[in-house]
């Protein structure tokens, strides 16, 4: 059956470079986007609508349309941390559907590698937010922010450290056949346990890496996918959550994939038994945890046995995940690692993932983004894709 989609992702490109010492930001920003606008058989004269986040210089938006020199009618700056490019991906479509514009240009860029950014350190209190007084004389780190939800879920439901180290496992597995990846050598459970602690129970190893670069998306509509061929990917559905600590009632042990994730079900008419491959948002081990119980890939609580029994492993279990390594081990450009994940949803769509990894018939993806912490307040966003005879 050929579902009808609102939207088609036409062009993806992901910045090759990891440590970005020669380029500014706004150079990275624009040469992902003539990657993918290469890649979709467009040109900047097409585009007409243009979307980023917090990543990009100056004014955002303004400052990189005349940068690039793009002419459009609709710019869309939404920030929410890690999800804000899967957030775009809805957000694209529904503008399109909406009519203001027909070619959506999303793009990324970062450099904390090559600026010495500590992104796992101290968290980024804004001048203005209003949780500074009641948190920040306590000194919280985002490594002992996810230490404390993976706390959590240890007692609540006897997770170990054993079976977190199996999602660096699966994503080292796929890694090692990334030439661009940061960390491409394969690595144990034992690896894992052995490497440093950083925040209890969170190894070094369960820790995503910190690299420069970025990536961008075309999304486009129905008409304008006619004309570009079937290499096109449908957006089948899309959802958005916030989740936060809702005056200390909060229950650290699942995150806002558990709202994000059955609204974009819902819109694609699909179930998480009928996914093919999943690219999950991996900040650290319990982020992928958490999010494959809150989308429904597990019950809640039997993540770690469902890791740990290789399941993500491309070619070995039942879900195979980020099989271009992921934020673990190939990159993490500017903590918004949800453009990656979209990326590689639809490289494994078009059957153009790396061969050892490929799924085969890869029909339906979903890709899903996690921003902020996952122990106090985080935007969430699933997005369903659909091979283009799907």
């Amino acid at each position: 059956m050929s579902r009808p989609a609102k939207g088609f992702i036409a062009g993806v490109f992901e910045h090759p470079t990891r440590k970005a010492v020669d380029k500014t930001i706004p150079q990275l920003h624009a040469e992902v986007a003539l990657g993918a606008l290469k890649d979709a058989g467009l040109t900047k004269d097409d585009v007409d609508g243009y979307f980023c986040a917090g990543d990009a210089p100056g004014l955002g938006g303004l400052s990189m349309a005349e940068y690039m020199g793009l002419k459009v009618r609709h710019i869309d700056t939404t920030e929410t941390g890690g999800s804000s490019y899967t957030v775009h991906v809805g957000h694209a479509v529904d503008a399109i559907a909406a009519g203001r514009c027909s070619v959506a240009l999303v793009t990324l860029a970062g450099r904390p590698r090559a600026d010495g950014v500590a992104t796992l350190g101290s968290r980024n209190y804004g001048p203005a937010s209003p949780d500074v007084g009641f948190e920040l004389p306590y000194g919280p780190a985002i490594t002992n922010l996810y230490g404390m939800a993976a706390m959590r879920h240890m007692y609540a439901y006897g997770t170990t450290s054993e079976q977190l180290a199996w999602i660096k496992v699966a994503a080292s597995h796929h890694a090692q056949h990334n030439e661009h990846a940061l960390l491409r050598d394969v690595v144990t459970v034992d690896d894992v346990l052995n490497s440093p602690m950083i925040a209890d129970p969170l190894h070094r190893l369960d820790c995503c890496v910190i690299s420069d670069g970025g990536g961008a998306l075309v999304i486009v509509g129905p008409e304008v996918a006619r004309s570009l061929g079937g290499r096109c990917v449908k957006v089948l559905g899309t959802g958005e959550a916030v989740k936060h600590l809702n005056g200390g009632k909060v229950d650290l042990s699942h995150n806002g994939a558990a709202m994000s994730g059955p609204i974009a079900f819902a819109e694609a008419e699909l179930t998480p038994a009928d996914m093919d491959y999943v690219s999950i948002y991996d900040s650290f081990t319990i982020t992928v945890l958490q999010t494959l119980e809150d989308l429904g890939f597990c019950e809640k609580g039997a993540g770690g046995r469902f890791v740990a029994d290789g399941n993500l492993i491309s070619g070995v279990g039942k879900l195979p995940f980020n099989t271009d390594g992921g934020g673990l081990c190939n990159n993490h450009p500017g903590n918004r690692g949800g453009m990656t994940k979209v990326i590689e949803a639809v490289r494994q769509l078009r059957g153009e993932a790396h061969p050892k990894v490929q799924v085969p018939d890869c029909t339906l993806a979903l890709a899903h983004g996690t921003g902020g912490s996952i122990a106090t307040r985080m935007g969430s966003a699933t997005v369903i894709l659909g091979r283009n005879d799907a």
